[in-house]
């Protein structure tokens, strides 16, 4: 198992905006440093605590700050951007990256970004299909383009002045393009069967009960049939909510006290789900009354916490119950404590991952 990076960064209302983008870029950096081989941030831009506006952008800061870790969108939400804005910035973030760029994508779910972007009442799924077919049409072909459908038209026709370049837009570093991933946050997601079928691979969000993360492989798997690829589970990544600290106390009050940033993660996605009809994503069953789905219960659900030895525990049992995969995303959160922020994130590369690795080493040296 690898371990990557995964953050929608969610901040107190009110906190310096400046302090939240230092913090989070620092997490990157550390991440970095310690060996996470791949890092994604989401964007909106109308939600005042998930505050990254531009993940492309902020993601740019990073280019030479850090060597070897792989930087995300996580995700560039289609409906909201004009396609060949989209292709233009990213073939330039490739560069900028020298190759260590992954796109991924989604159609968006902050509906306030939707009524911003005047596209609240549209089909966003297809608005997001059609941009995703533009942006890769244009890296694969050549200008005027000549790009025509529903919501975008693209083309240089008139304006192309070849001889001086003119009229074109950059292609990315990596050809046909980069490695794409799309976010998938509700189970037995359609989304992910489409994406395999096409090459591109899923990221399992962090708020999603271990039953229906187990849901996603077998979507996989029948995209990849489709697609004639094999279904490999090194590609599956699935994104949790760790705190790791040096001792059980510490990682109890961080994680589960009234002002700890994963309660506070918590309930703003909580709050934001159940508004819109959404709470089945934290039941265990349909039947379940909406009374029981408390705040509690949701962090108790999709918290792991404890010290090194317990949270490898607790991965493994998460990992048996859901299936293999992969990249484990460690699921950002807001540094309340920077020192306990930090501390969770070594922890995790340096203790708990080789726990986890040497248990399933075991286990697989057994079966054989």
């Amino acid at each position: 198992m690898k371990l990557g990076f995964f953050t929608m960064p969610i901040h107190p209302l009110g906190k310096d905006w400046r302090q939240s983008l230092r913090e989070d870029r620092e997490a990157f950096i550390l991440a970095d440093e310690l060996g996470y081989v791949e890092g994604l941030c989401g964007e909106h831009v109308t939600d005042a605590a998930e505050n990254i506006t531009s993940c492309a952008m902020f993601i740019a800061t990073l280019a030479s700050a850090t060597k070897t870790i792989r930087l995300g969108t996580g995700t560039v939400n289609m409906p909201n951007a004009h396609p060949a804005a989209v292709a233009g910035q990213l073939a330039m973030l490739d560069h900028l990256l020298d190759g260590r760029f992954i796109f991924g994508i989604s159609p968006g779910g902050l509906l306030s970004d939707a009524e911003v972007f005047g596209n609240l009442d549209q089909d966003r799924a297809a608005m997001f299909l059609e941009g995703i077919n533009m942006v890769l049409a244009i890296w694969t072909g050549e200008a005027p383009y000549n790009l025509e459908g529903k919501y975008w038209k693209i083309s240089t026709e008139k304006t192309l002045m070849a001889e001086i370049g003119q009229g074109f837009i950059g292609k990315p570093l990596q050809r046909p393009h980069p490695p794409i991933v799309v976010t998938a946050v509700s189970p037995h997601s359609a989304g992910v069967a489409q994406a395999a079928a096409r090459g591109w691979d899923a990221i399992s969000a962090n708020f999603l009960l271990p039953k229906w993360v187990k849901t996603h492989w077998p979507k996989y798997q029948e995209g990849c049939a489709t697609g004639g690829r094999v279904a490999d589970p090194a590609n599956w990544r699935v994104a949790k909510s760790l705190c790791v600290a040096d001792d059980l106390a510490t990682a109890r009050r961080y994680a589960t006290e009234p002002d700890s940033p994963y309660r506070q993660y918590y309930n703003s996605l909580f709050t934001k789900l159940k508004k819109n009809g959404r709470l089945m994503l934290f039941k265990t069953h349909a039947e379940q009354p909406d009374d029981e789905v408390t705040l509690d219960y949701v962090c108790e659900k999709l918290i792991i916490w404890g010290t090194p030895d317990k949270v490898a525990d607790d991965v493994l049992a998460f990992r048996e119950d859901v299936g293999d995969f992969g990249t484990l995303l460690y699921a950002g959160k807001d540094w309340a404590d920077p020192d306990l922020g930090r501390r969770s994130m070594i922890l995790a590369a340096e203790q708990v991952l080789p726990r986890v690795n040497a248990a399933i080493g075991s286990s697989r040296a057994a079966a054989e």
